[in-house]
């Protein structure tokens, strides 16, 4: 198979001879087989392993994303990517990066539900009065 890990503004990596790959969704992980047949599958934030002959298995943190499967190509595009041989260091950058909100995040939603908040307050008023 060929996998190609595209992130917003690069590509991330573009390997081909992948033997076989497993993802993590809501439902859990799931593997791909080169004679798999073609799928599409939302990704949470996990760990993306791949493996072929010469690199043996390779360990790819991932931030949600998408999976597409058609014929050989497999096409995984998401918004975070860290790659690393240590799984105890790559499952910590999930949990520390990809599963938290930043503080800068954090703050654009509380300003957004309070601006809509008010919205519907007003909305409210103007219908009732």
């Amino acid at each position: 198979m060929n996998l190609k890990i595209l992130l917003p503004f690069q590509v991330f990596a573009d390997t081909a001879g992948v033997t076989r790959i497993v993802a993590e969704t809501r439902e859990g992980s799931f593997g791909l087989l080169p004679r798999r047949l073609d799928c599409v599958a939302a990704l949470t934030p996990g760990i993306l392993i791949y493996e072929t002959e010469s690199e043996g298995e390779v360990y790819v943190a991932v931030d949600e994303g998408v999976l597409v499967k058609t014929g050989p190509d497999v096409l995984v595009s998401v918004r975070r990517a860290v790659g690393g041989s240590d799984l105890g260091q790559l499952r910590g950058i999930v949990e520390q990066e990809f599963l938290t909100l930043d503080e800068h995040e954090q703050s654009v939603r509380s300003v957004l539900a309070k601006m809509e908040g008010d919205l519907i307050r007003r909305m409210a008023t103007f219908h009732n009065g």
